[in-house]
């Protein structure tokens, strides 16, 4: 039962209708997007979402969605005292502030399924890698990653839980900007793991070029069905074998995140335009 059964009789059923069923939990604090008009609800909600989310200390409501240089969101303190919370997925750990840092919870699925088809001894790039759910679980199978954050908040943090995860010595941190070449090594790496920030897509033919021949690319864009049906063609002409094109989820009406898996071809690359996202 969802937040929205929960709330059967409790809240008029006009209102409860426009009550979105869905929220996110990241560590101990749960985020809700709540309508202007119905923020007299707030405390019944935040006492709905404790009584069966046990462990909840804090709880958030989202004012702006991600935005800016630094892909972050701006909430306002519902109930709790802190928008500072430590993360658990897959056997690690995520110490982060919510009010500096993007986390989305629902890519967790998505992140094992990429990490786990990285091998002992790979070189990983992983760009916009945020406070590191990406680097550490590839970094705790044994590659040699490098990971590239703009944001200096979120970077600070996945120092921190670098050492916390136990992965410090087999990941080289790069504050700076991910379409910069020139802060990456010269050899090129085995895979990289591109979780794109919205309208970014260009980010793909920047750093293909650091992938080697037959390597791998997990890249991931938000586009409509035909929209990501239409790229993957698009990837097939530029010599990539595209093993696997999924829907990540929702983020919009018509519009999703996709992820394709691609191998490169084993020649030199070629040139790969893809068209910008969804207006």
């Amino acid at each position: 039962m969802g937040l929205k059964e929960r709330l059967f009789g409790i809240i008029p059923e006009e209102d409860r209708r426009r009550i979105s069923p869905h929220f996110d939990v990241i560590g101990d604090i749960a985020i809700i997007a709540l309508p202007e008009n119905l923020k007299g609800y707030a405390p019944v909600i935040v006492d709905t979402i404790k009584s069966y989310r046990h462990g909840i200390r804090t709880v958030l409501g989202k004012v702006e969605n991600v935005s800016g240089d630094c892909r972050t969101a701006r909430y306002e303190i519902i109930t709790g005292d802190t928008t500072v919370t430590t993360h658990h997925e897959y056997g690690f750990s995520y110490r982060l502030d919510l009010s500096t840092v993007f986390f989305n919870p629902r890519l967790a699925s998505e992140r094992r399924r990429v990490t786990s088809q990285v091998q002992a001894g790979e070189s990983v790039l992983v760009p916009f890698c945020g406070a590191g759910p990406f680097v550490i679980p590839a970094a705790a199978r044994g590659a040699s990653v490098v990971a590239v954050e703009k944001n200096p908040c979120a970077y600070r943090w996945l120092l921190e839980n670098l050492q916390v995860n136990r992965c410090n010595g087999r990941v080289t941190a790069v504050c700076g900007d991910a379409s910069d070449t020139a802060l990456l090594p010269p050899q090129p790496f085995d895979r990289a793991i591109i979780p794109t920030p919205y309208g970014m897509d260009a980010i793909l033919g920047i750093l293909a070029p650091c992938v080697r021949p037959a390597g791998m690319l997990h890249f991931y864009t938000f586009k409509n069905r035909k929209q990501s049906e239409e790229l993957e063609q698009t990837l097939t002409r530029a010599g990539y074998h595209v093993t696997t094109r999924r829907r990540c989820g929702n983020v919009a009406p018509s519009v999703s995140r996709w992820v394709f898996d691609l191998r490169k071809a084993g020649h030199p690359d070629r040139n790969t335009e893809i068209s910008g996202n969804p207006g």
